[in-house]
C-alpha cells in the first residue's frame, strides 16, 4: 500500500462521484461527461495503487464501459438512435469508440439551419477535440494498469476518427487545421476555430499510445501531421487551466524523450521556455486573492497539478540526465518555473476547505471541481507517462 495523506479525501470524493453520477448501482441515471469522466479514470485508477483494492479497479472498468455505452450513442432527446459510428450493438461493442464520443452537454447540438450563438454553444452538446484527448490518456493509462490491449486498441481507433474527422483545410488548398467542436456524428464543425494546444495535446497522445504494444491502426501518418501542426506555433497562455495543461504536455514530452521518441527538435525547450511569462503574468493579475464565488476551482486546479507535473519532470532529469539534450539549458529554462510550484499548494489548500465549497461557482461545476481536486491531490497516475 503506498501512502498519501490526502486518501480520505480521495476516497470520499470518489465515492460520491460515483454515486451522484450513477456509476455505482442507485436509482440515478447514469450522467456522464467526457472531461470529469476522464480524470475520474485516473483517479479510481490511484486508489487502486493506493490501497491495492480491486473494487477501485473495478469502478475504472465500469466508468469507461459506462461512457462509451452513454456517450459513444446519441442522446435519448435525438432523433436519430444507436451507435454514433452506426456500427450495430455487436460490433459497437467490439469497437465503441470508432465513431468518437460527445461530450455529454445539456443541450442538444446547434441544428445546422441553427445560427451560432456564442454563449449558448458551450452548454450545447457536440465532440470536442481536446476532451476526446483526455479520454485517449485515460485509456492508455487503464490499459496500462490492466495490461488489457483492448483499451490501448479503443485508443488508437479514437485517435483514428479524430484525426480523420476534426482535421481539414483552413481553406481549400491551404494548411491542415484542426476544428475545435464538431457535431455529434462528426459530420460538420460547430467551432471552425482551432484550439491553442490541440495540435499538441494530440501529437503527445498520439505518440504515446504509439509507443504501447497495441497493435492495429499504425498512427505514423497521424504523427507525423500533427507534427508538421505544431512547428513555429506560439504555447504561451496566462490561462491557468491552459498554463496547466501547457506544463502536463512539458512533463510527458520529457518522459517521451526519456523512452526515446522522436519528437520535432526544440520542442521541450520551446515549451518550457513559453511557460513562464504566463506564469508571470497570471500571478500578477493576483486571480487568486479574489473571494471563493469569483474563482473557479476546476481552472485553478488545472494549473495546480502542472505544476505538481513540473517537479516530477525536474525529477526525471535528476535520474536520467543522459537522456535530454542539452540538459544544462534545459534546467536553466526549468527553474524558474520550479519557484512557483508552492502555488500549487496554495490552491489545493483553499479548494480543500469546506467554507469555500458553498457558493454558486463551487455547486455548478461541482463533480468536475471535486475530481479535479482529487487529481491534484493524488496525481501520481495521472501524471506517470
Amino acid at each position: 500500500m503506498a501512502d498519501n495523506p490526502h486518501l480520505e479525501t480521495l476516497r470520499e470524493i470518489m465515492a460520491d462521484f460515483a454515486a451522484v453520477t450513477g456509476l455505482t448501482p442507485s436509482e440515478r441515471q447514469p450522467s456522464r461527461y467526457l472531461w470529469t469522466d476522464a480524470f475520474a479514470v485516473a483517479n479510481f485508477l490511484e486508489l487502486h495503487r493506493l490501497t491495492g483494492a480491486e473494487e477501485y479497479l473495478d469502478l475504472a472498468r465500469q466508468l469507461v464501459d459506462q461512457v462509451h455505452y452513454v456517450l459513444g450513442r446519441h442522446r435519448p432527446d435525438d432523433s436519430r438512435s444507436g451507435r454514433l459510428s452506426g456500427l450495430s450493438e455487436e460490433e459497437g461493442a467490439q469497437h465503441p469508440t470508432a465513431g468518437g464520443l460527445r461530450i455529454g452537454k445539456p443541450l442538444p447540438e446547434r441544428s445546422p439551419a441553427e445560427p451560432p450563438d456564442e454563449q449558448l454553444e458551450w452548454e450545447r452538446d457536440g465532440q470536442y477535440y481536446h476532451y476526446l484527448v483526455k479520454w485517449l490518456h485515460a485509456l492508455r493509462l487503464i490499459g496500462r494498469v490492466t495490461g488489457e490491449p483492448r483499451y490501448l486498441i479503443w485508443g488508437r481507433e479514437l485517435a483514428r476518427t479524430m484525426h480523420d474527422r476534426f482535421l481539414r483545410p483552413a481553406y481549400p488548398g491551404g494548411p491542415l487545421i484542426i476544428s475545435w467542436k464538431m457535431s455529434v456524428d462528426l459530420s460538420r464543425p460547430l467551432v471552425e476555430s482551432m484550439g491553442q494546444h490541440d495540435a499538441l495535446d494530440g501529437l503527445i497522445a498520439y505518440l504515446a499510445l504509439q509507443r504501447e504494444r497495441a497493435g492495429e491502426p499504425d498512427l505514423t501518418r497521424e504523427i507525423e501531421e500533427l507534427a508538421a501542426l505544431c512547428r513555429d506555433r506560439s504555447w504561451a497562455t496566462d490561462d491557468p487551466l491552459g498554463l496547466g495543461g501547457l506544463l502536463i504536455d512539458i512533463l510527458q514530452v520529457g518522459q517521451l524523450l526519456a523512452r526515446g521518441a522522436a519528437l520535432p527538435d526544440r520542442l521541450l525547450f520551446d515549451l518550457t521556455e513559453q511557460a513562464r511569462p504566463g506564469l508571470v503574468a497570471y500571478v500578477q493579475r493576483a486571480e487568486l486573492k479574489n473571494p471563493a464565488g469569483y474563482r473557479l476551482a476546476f481552472r485553478e486546479l488545472g494549473l495546480s497539478l502542472g505544476l505538481r507535473a513540473t517537479t516530477r519532470l525536474a525529477e526525471l532529469i535528476d535520474r536520467a540526465p543522459e537522456r535530454f539534450p542539452a540538459v544544462d539549458r534545459l534546467r536553466e529554462l526549468l527553474a524558474p518555473i520550479i519557484e512557483y510550484c508552492p502555488l500549487g499548494e496554495e490552491i489545493e489548500g483553499f479548494w480543500l476547505d469546506p467554507s469555500h465549497w458553498q457558493g454558486d461557482s463551487w455547486r455548478r461545476h461541482l463533480q468536475i471541481n471535486q475530481v479535479m481536486l482529487a487529481t491534484s491531490l493524488a496525481p501520481e497516475t495521472f501524471l506517470n507517462g
